[in-house]
């Protein structure tokens, strides 16, 4: 299981010679001497933390290498979007969730590592993380964390220790109390998949060499993926059954929450000695017992491909160096950042920390998240609505049979499909979950027909019914667009592929 393996002989503290990314070959470490000017962008929390960082490798390298480097707060999920509109703009390290993977390997944003590299790297971190940075077997980043999971925390003062395994018995503890099992299973696929997962189901993406989606191995419409739901359906059957993944919830009659680590400070600061946090539970159909499974998820670390080969091999050097085990460490010690590195993984600190020790023993039950078609989270997070509204088996089948439709025509659409635009939100009725069909009204610009929208709603406009291009009130990939007055309007997007514009236009 992820972070439970044996440690390997060497960490990635001393960095292998960089071999360098697509265009970048190997170079001896007396050929990498000099002053590099760079940017990295990080996240905000780690800004100062990053920025001592580099300082220390200038002086610890034998290498001869100094940065002069620029170090900016740009989000894990910002950071993507920005290199994608201009690589060479972008950081020449930049760190991102791995959901945007596919996407910069596509854009040609990542510098792929080296053979000795990737050997160092591959042996020294999680495998799932490992997994979620390359394709092919190819490494095109490093991995950063191992914390983007989900498990279960719990009130102590209302469920009994020995009911923490079973599902069945968790729901009949809440209902006596008077109190919600709170989890997202009507908005959010991530939530959903623990289920299918716990029964074996997979959902596993193909891409080609340049990060496309070619093919899937999906088998959730499968018997496997029908005592999902019905494990699924005991849950959101019970009147004390809350679709949310908020820790708050503790403060407003929650016994038990599930989600991640991001929520200790919040469940902590509501529960006090109170606070449990564990794996998920099993739940029983038909005499058998299927243990409840998850995504586990990661932040990644990439390096721009560069022009300059030598600068290439010198900031690998210097990625190698942040994300490995020391700076891991160093992160989880200032914000609490899961690592991924095995050595960390086992240390009594990071063991200690209630919500990471509940996240790695989640983690043996759980899938990585690889790289994943865009429709993919549209698509599934409707099968909980279609499980809550089912009244008998034939209507949990056909959630599954919805389903398996929808998935099955991501592969089957037609180029006029792939390239139409369309607007989605939360509006007219519908949940995020409806493409109004835009019209090309004349080059790069598509109206939307009439549509009735009331202030406060949010929409953006996509292009082939996916998330892998979108475009919201800021560009690419951008804020929602909200609706500021009551009215009927169409909507309108002006784009060239790569940037655009949302109007509203009052009608």
């Amino acid at each position: 299981a992820c972070g439970q393996q044996a440690a390997p002989a060497a960490s990635n503290d001393a960095p292998a010679a960089a071999e360098g990314g697509n265009e970048a070959p190997a170079a001896a470490g007396g050929e990498l001497a000099g002053t590099y000017d760079i940017t990295v962008w990080c996240a905000d929390a780690i800004v100062d933390l990053t920025k001592k960082q580099i300082e220390d490798f200038n002086a610890s390298n034998t290498d001869g290498i100094t940065f002069n480097a620029t170090v900016e707060a740009v989000g894990e999920g910002d950071a993507a979007t920005q290199m994608i509109t201009d690589v060479e703009a972008g950081g020449d390290i930049f760190c991102f969730a791995q959901d945007q993977f596919a996407r910069l390997v596509q854009a040609g944003a990542l510098a792929k590592l080296g053979v000795q590299a990737s050997e160092l790297v591959a042996g020294a971190n999680d495998p799932g993380v490992v997994a979620a940075a390359s394709i092919d077997g190819q490494l095109y980043a490093y991995p950063l964390t191992s914390d983007n999971g989900y498990f279960m925390y719990y009130d102590k003062s209302v469920i009994p220790e020995e009911d923490l395994d079973s599902l069945e018995a968790l729901i009949a503890d809440c209902e006596a109390a008077g109190k919600y099992f709170s989890m997202e299973n009507e908005t959010s696929a991530w939530y959903i998949a623990s289920w299918f997962f716990g029964t074996g189901c997979t959902s596993e993406w193909t891409t080609d060499e340049t990060g496309a989606f070619v093919s899937v191995k999906d088998t959730f419409n499968s018997p496997e993926g029908l005592i999902a739901v019905k494990g699924m359906k005991k849950l959101l059957d019970s009147d004390y059954y809350l679709s949310s993944s908020d820790g708050a919830g503790f403060d407003s009659g929650c016994a038990i929450v599930v989600t991640g680590t991001w929520a200790f400070e919040t469940v902590k600061g509501i529960l006090g000695d109170n606070l449990g946090a564990t794996d998920l539970p099993s739940f029983e159909v038909d005499g058998q017992s299927y243990h409840m499974g998850s995504f586990n998820g990661c932040k990644l670390m990439g390096v721009k491909p560069q022009t300059d080969a030598v600068k290439q091999a010198a900031v690998h050097k210097l990625a190698q160096y942040l994300s490995g085990e020391q700076g891991q460490m160093e992160r989880f010690n200032a914000v609490a950042w899961g690592p991924s590195n095995l050595v960390d993984q086992a240390a009594p600190e990071v063991q200690a920390n209630p919500g990471l020790a509940a996240l790695l023993l989640q983690n043996q039950y759980s899938v990585p998240q690889g790289q994943i078609h865009g429709s993919w989270w549209d698509i599934a997070k409707v099968i909980g609505t279609d499980v809550k509204a089912a009244t008998d088996e034939a209507g949990l089948q056909a959630a599954l049979d919805n389903y398996y439709a929808a998935i099955s025509a991501l592969f089957n659409m037609s180029e006029e499909e792939k390239n139409a635009w369309s607007v989605i939100g939360g509006i007219c009725g519908t949940a995020w979950d409806t493409d109004f069909a835009m019209t090309e009204v004349e080059p790069g610009v598509f109206e939307s027909e009439e549509l009735e929208l009331k202030a406060g709603e949010e929409l953006k406009c996509r292009q082939g019914a996916s998330w892998d291009v979108n475009f919201g009130a800021d560009g690419l990939n951008g804020a929602n667009v909200v609706v500021e007055a009551d009215g009927t309007y169409v909507v309108r997007l002006t784009t060239d592929g790569e940037t655009g514009t949302i109007e509203l236009i009052a009608k």
